[in-house]
């Protein structure tokens, strides 16, 4: 559940559709002055998520677990730090004390967000980073079965594969970060909705201030400078018109605001190292009747994501629904364009793009506090395309929208 001190229901015009699910939304979200954000996740939650991983690693006979710079070095540790040819990562044993491993003249920086009790092993330009993990394995008792977390690049376990005792056998950890990231907790959901918030009130700041002639690179600068004097913290804005709408993620012929463009906007921030993924579209004056109903298919498509979520049903088949709707509808079929040519939704979180995945064969079961986002589009390569797109957190009684659904192509706001 939402915590109520940060979060509350409605707040916005445009609320979502009667027996739809209702939406959760900063206080003062539709004001254009800074939102004063939740707290940052507190040490003693990064604490209980090295504990839940340890658990898990026990129960499944991995003696630990090497996590390099990225997301879930972020979440596991508090540690925020950029890859690079230098290698920074964290051993996690299934018993004791984390290693963190850093150049030494990156350890204070390392340090500054830090949040859990651990070793820093720091290393000089003329040695070996994995020589120090493998050595902190054996003092750790922690060789055996080191799981990687999965985006570890292939360097990483090539150097360290040379430098442990034939002993030791590495084992994908994708399940094991799975099974910690993908719940969210009420924390986590407080700066999901938040940065949500953020975005949709930019939007719609945004939509009230395109003029015709305008081209994507101007309204992306407003859509920005909207976010930031919210207080939202990296952004981005992808501003896609006319026929490079058509196009999920765009096309480098410029395009410019005129009379009857369809305007889709795909953005979002961060608030403490979590995301949000909002898309509108409308178009600049009157729509033609064939836009009314795309638009009005695609919101259709939205609706019909949230009334099939439910604890326990398998995430690929929310994507099977839209995907026979769409069908009947005349589009597709399955990914051919004209049509939805990709997945209904994501998880989303510290990443904007997390598992699971609203996507054909995804057999992840639905489980409370799993966080998604719903942007089931339809393109039509020479024309248009239409994506609507909003995120929402799964509960025991049924999905929750972060942020209401677009109203109407005419009132997208």
């Amino acid at each position: 559940m939402v915590s109520r001190r940060h979060l509350i229901a409605g707040g916005l015009a445009g609320a979502a559709l009667a027996g739809l699910p209702r939406p959760v939304l900063a206080a003062n979200a539709g004001s254009a002055a800074p939102m004063a954000a939740p707290p940052p996740i507190t040490p003693a939650e990064h604490a209980a998520r090295i504990a839940r991983g340890q658990q898990l690693m026990q129960q499944a006979g991995i003696s630990a677990l090497l996590v390099e710079s990225g997301s879930s070095l972020a979440y596991f540790t508090g540690i925020r730090w950029s890859r690079s040819e230098r290698l920074t990562a964290a051993l996690i044993p299934a018993e004791g004390q984390p290693v963190v491993v850093t150049p030494v003249f990156e350890e204070p920086s390392v340090r500054e967000t830090l949040k859990i009790a651990a070793e820093v092993r720091a290393w000089n330009e003329d040695e070996s980073p994995t020589a120090r993990l493998a050595q902190a394995m054996v003092d750790r008792k922690a060789t055996g079965r080191l799981a990687v977390e999965p985006t570890t690049r292939f360097f990483v376990i090539d150097r360290l594969r040379a430098s442990l005792g034939s002993g030791t056998t590495l084992v994908s950890g994708e399940a094991l970060v799975n099974a910690c990231r993908q719940i969210k907790s009420p924390a986590e959901l407080a700066l999901l909705g938040h940065a949500n918030a953020i975005t949709l009130a930019a939007l719609a700041e945004v939509h009230g201030a395109i003029r015709a002639g305008m081209g994507s690179a101007e309204i992306a600068a407003l859509m920005d400078g909207a976010t930031a004097r919210r207080g939202g913290g990296g952004s981005f804005a992808l501003v896609l018109l006319n026929e490079a709408s058509a196009y999920p993620h765009g096309s480098h012929q410029r395009q410019v605001v005129r009379e009857g463009s369809v305007v889709l906007m795909d953005c979002g921030t961060d608030v403490h190292g979590y995301e949000s993924d909002i898309s509108r579209t409308w178009i600049f004056g009157e729509p033609s009747a064939r836009q009314r109903k795309v638009w009005a298919t695609v919101k259709r498509g939205q609706e019909l994501t949230l009334e099939s979520a439910r604890p326990g049903v398998p995430v690929g088949s929310i994507d099977d629904k839209v995907r026979r709707f769409y069908e009947a509808e005349g589009w597709g079929p399955a990914y051919r364009l004209p049509g939805l040519s990709h997945r209904t939704g994501h998880g989303i979180g510290m990443d904007g793009h997390e598992s699971p995945y609203l996507v054909h064969g995804d057999a992840t079961p639905l489980a409370p506090g799993m966080c998604f986002s719903n942007e089931p589009g339809i393109y039509i390569p020479g024309e248009f395309g239409i994506r609507l797109e909003d995120c929402w957190v799964m509960e025991d009684q049924g999905p929750r929208l972060f942020t209401p659904l677009s109203p109407s192509i005419d009132r997208p706001f």
